[in-house]
């Protein structure tokens, strides 16, 4: 019988083409505004890790001075100094630990018929790339020797190094970065998860991948500047040996532990290092120490921002103007056929076998409606997608939106039926028939 009903409800819409079109066209307009807002907060904050991201931690400790500090002020800053970031690693704590900063650096090509250019990279640790499963196109990560010695070898992004040795492998060859002389160990694949999260703080959040990554500790040991936050609280000496030792926040790191039950060892770890610190006269704000993974960093740093919730909020409202609409265009296209509904009536029809067939109608023009929105949410992404590379990489529709798409439509015609159909179940077959 279903199959009977959608034929029908297919031949419907040769009906009343003008009305039909308007109600699909409301229909479409108003699922292609929602769908695309959702696809960019989905894309914004979804899990970009789901099968790790509850084992992966970001600690803090606030080293910020006491002087004119009260407890609601919040934290100093949500990065670590260089004096706590080089105690964590040395902790042991974990599976894997990561200490890391960005910078921008410029890129002496090999070749003379590439000028030099800027670049922007990290400085990790090697745990780096097995924390945050970085996939490889050619060679591997550095050793732990390199790691240990601050190596002059790099890492290069898949972009860079088809750019400047084209598709072969570069790995053995050497390239300059900040003027000094560097050998190629790996590339990464394609490797560019939304949002950045291993990386929030400074740069873009939902920009292209790393250009090049060098080791932690070889940045260290050619003083090469920090790109993005500091916060110094205190006045301190010029210089990097005295950045070093200075309280100034400016790097993020990463514990890994095997489990998420892990979590509370690792927090009593980090409260008691926070005494050890306090007793040798640091972090004299005596403030809670936190650790926060995936999901909860990218909510401490409002990834998803307030206004983004908002445009959502207000593209679903535009989507229930459209089906208010929707619901008066299939009053008014219903109406007209009380005499086709008196003589199915008469004949022996139920008022639930009209509400079947009414409303897989109205389920038929949701599905042409969602074609229809999709074709114009395909149009809208790429629209804000032209507005910057950022924005480019989350305005794209994945599966699962793609699905969504359909069932939002349909069930929103099918909402938008409901008063229509059940109005068109009360026609009586006697006035119907004498009228007639």
């Amino acid at each position: 019988m279903f199959s009977y009903y959608f034929k029908l409800g297919v031949r419907s819409l040769r009906r009343n083409p003008a009305l039909t079109a308007l109600m699909v066209l409301t229909l479409a307009i108003g699922v292609a505004a929602s769908v695309s807002t959702l696809t960019i907060l989905h894309m914004m904050s979804g899990d970009p890790i789901p099968e790790k991201s509850d084992r992966l931690f970001v600690p803090h400790v606030d080293n910020g001075p006491v002087e004119g500090w009260v407890p609601s002020d919040g934290p100093n800053d949500d990065q670590l100094g260089y004096i706590d970031s080089m105690n964590f690693l040395k902790s042991g704590q974990g599976e894997r630990r990561t200490a890391m900063y960005g910078m921008q650096r410029p890129i002496e090509p090999p070749r003379t018929d590439i000028p030099a250019f800027n670049a922007s990279g990290i400085a990790p640790t090697r745990d780096f790339f097995a924390m945050f499963k970085v996939p490889f196109l050619h060679g591997q990560p550095w050793t732990e020797g390199d790691d240990q010695r601050g190596a002059d070898v790099v890492v290069l992004g898949r972009e860079t190094s088809e750019k400047l040795f084209g598709e072969a492998s570069p790995v053995g060859k050497q390239l300059r970065i900040g003027g000094f002389p560097y050998t190629v160990v790996g590339v990464i694949d394609k490797w560019n998860p939304l949002p950045r999260y291993y990386k929030l703080i400074g740069g873009s959040r939902f920009g292209q991948g790393e250009e090049f990554i060098i080791p932690f500790a070889n940045a260290i040991r050619h003083e090469m500047s920090h790109s993005g936050n500091m916060n110094c609280s205190a006045n301190r000496d010029p210089g990097f040996a005295n950045l070093l030792t200075s309280e100034c926040t400016w790097i993020q790191f990463w514990f890994e532990t095997r489990s998420a039950s892990d979590r509370a060892e690792l927090q009593s770890w980090l409260d008691n290092y926070a005494n050890d610190q306090r007793k040798l006269g640091r972090l004299k704000r005596n403030a809670p120490n936190k650790l926060y993974n995936v999901m909860e960093w990218m909510e401490e740093l409002k990834v998803v921002g307030n206004d983004s919730k908002l445009q959502a909020w207000l593209a679903f409202g535009f989507l229930i103007l459209c089906l208010v609409n929707t619901i008066g265009l299939l009053l008014a296209k219903f109406s007209v056929r009380a005499a086709e509904i008196g003589v199915r009536r008469a004949l022996g029809a139920s008022r639930s076998d009209v509400f079947k067939q009414f409303l897989i109608e109205t389920g038929v023009v949701g599905l042409v409606g969602g074609v229809l929105g999709l074709v114009l949410a395909f149009g809208a992404l790429a629209l804000i997608g032209m507005q910057s590379k950022g924005m480019a990489t989350i305005a794209r529709m994945d599966w699962e939106m793609l699905i969504l798409t359909f069932i939002m439509s349909i069930a929103a015609a099918l909402l938008a039926g409901l008063l229509p159909t059940w109005r068109a179940c009360q026609v009586t077959p006697a006035i119907q028939l004498k009228s007639q």
